[in-house]
């Protein structure tokens, strides 16, 4: 079974998206922008997305089909969950970034894999699960090389107060250390999502 990510940009499309159709599709899971007052984690073009589409499906081959149906950014990936999901109806952090020129892919993986992931849980302590999607390649042409797209996933509460979504100043500045082993800042878009 293979993974596609879609970052949608339309509204149309995300509401169009739980009626998909398309040959070998296990499972589709939607979630909108949340647009949340008050976010404090909007970067890059986190303002403009309008949703993310996570697709289970048999075969790749079929995603002209998807993205004909659900107009987006797709990509091929490979999950893995560091954190189980702890419910329904949590917030979603959603995080997505390319590798920086200057670090191979062992150096990119072991900064994002072994670095950065138990940072994170120190980070948030508050988070009820951690998905990190892999991209193995850009389907769609002309869309932005991403190679990560993590989600992260929050109460509501929790995340709108910056006081129980960060455990303090120590580990922020840690996290801000390590992400050149990673990530460059200005290439990082993020934003809150919430599930269909």
């Amino acid at each position: 079974m293979e993974k596609v990510d879609l970052l949608v940009w339309d509204d149309d499309a995300v509401a169009g998206a739980p009626g998909l159709e398309v040959v070998g599709l296990h499972r589709c899971t939607v979630s909108r922008a949340a647009d949340l007052p008050g976010a404090t984690l909007l970067m890059g073009r986190g303002p403009q997305l309008r949703g993310l589409v996570e697709l289970w499906l048999d075969s790749v081959d079929v995603w002209p089909d998807v993205v004909a149906q659900v107009p987006g950014d797709a990509y091929l990936v490979t999950e893995s969950v560091p954190q189980p999901v702890g419910g329904d109806e949590l917030l979603t952090h959603l995080t997505w970034f390319p590798k920086p020129d200057r670090l191979t892919e062992a150096e990119f993986f072991h900064g994002w894999h072994v670095v950065h992931t138990p940072s994170s849980a120190a980070l948030h302590p508050e988070r009820q699960g951690y998905v990190r999607d892999a991209v193995a390649r850009t389907l769609t042409e002309g869309s932005p090389p991403v190679r990560a797209i993590v989600s992260e996933y929050f109460d509501e509460a929790v995340y709108l107060d910056p006081s129980r979504l960060f455990s303090g100043a120590e580990a922020l500045q840690r996290t801000m250390d390590e992400l050149p082993r990673y990530a460059d800042a200005d290439a990082i878009s993020s934003c809150p999502v919430r599930r269909v």
